[in-house]
């Protein structure tokens, strides 16, 4: 997607780790293979990651082509100078065009959900830090016959799970999200969360890349989703929306600790 002497953007596919020994499949083995003299035998997995996805989401990676050039993108991640949009698709239909969501995130310390995050307002949430999301509906219609919202997604802040975690909070998980449907939602081919747009402000190079719009029924694998209403076409003004200060629509948890 972009290619510089810094960085290099990749649309990550979805079901696909970053790196690890133990994967036959991974980000880092594809760049190996792809840009063999990019590789850094200095690192064990010879790319820097300045930010991450899960495995189950798709969509814009940046990775850092040397140390400088980590670091500067790791700093605006962390100055929260970036900028990330996600698409999902959820379950059900939300009431309202916009919500943002102001709830703190921590590990879920119960010993069978060792792989999940939850709110920080649930007695289990084991330290939970701020994290704030925000939600703009495009369209809502049905998915395999049952009623679905999609949506464009600003998360402020880069919990582990956040997005994935806020959306079920709010009772409307994300299509195809086994983890946080308890385990119920088995039957798409894949989870429904895509990394739309990225905008990292470096000292080196300002970054902003975009990919397609994997959801948009044309060109949907299992042609299950399809849009009934559209609220918010997928242009330049609905990042102008999101972007604004939202001071209404907003929903709050406070700290199990507070």
């Amino acid at each position: 997607m972009h290619k510089s002497d810094d960085y290099l953007i990749v649309d990550k596919d979805y079901d696909l780790v970053l790196n690890g020994e133990n994967w036959s499949r991974s980000v880092e083995k594809q760049l190996r293979r792809r840009f063999p003299t990019l590789v850094n035998p200095k690192l064990t997995f010879g790319f820097h990651f300045p930010h991450r996805l899960d495995y189950s989401t798709s969509g814009v990676l940046c990775v850092a082509l040397n140390k400088r050039a980590a670091a500067s993108a790791v700093d605006a991640f962390t100055r929260r100078a970036s900028r990330k949009y996600y698409l999902a698709l959820v379950r059900g239909h939300l009431s309202r065009e916009r919500l943002a969501i102001d709830a703190g995130v921590g590990k879920d310390g119960r010993r069978d959900h060792t792989h999940r995050m939850c709110t920080w307002d649930k007695r289990h949430c084991d330290r939970g830090r701020t994290a704030s999301t925000k939600l703009l509906v495009l369209q809502r219609g049905v998915y395999d016959g049952y009623p679905a919202t999609k949506l464009l997604v600003k998360p402020i802040t880069g919990r582990r799970h956040q997005i994935r975690v806020h959306c079920a909070e709010i009772g409307h998980t994300i299509v195809g999200d086994y983890t946080y449907s308890n385990r119920e939602d088995s039957s798409s081919y894949r989870m429904f969360l895509h990394a739309y747009r990225l905008v990292v402000p470096t000292d080196l190079e300002r970054i902003d890349v975009r990919t397609g719009d994997p959801f948009d029924g044309v060109r949907h694998r299992d042609d299950k989703w399809i849009a009934v209403e559209t609220l918010n076409e997928l242009d330049e003004s609905v990042f102008d929306e999101i972007d604004e200060t939202w001071t209404d629509e907003i929903v709050k948890k406070k700290s199990n600790s507070l």
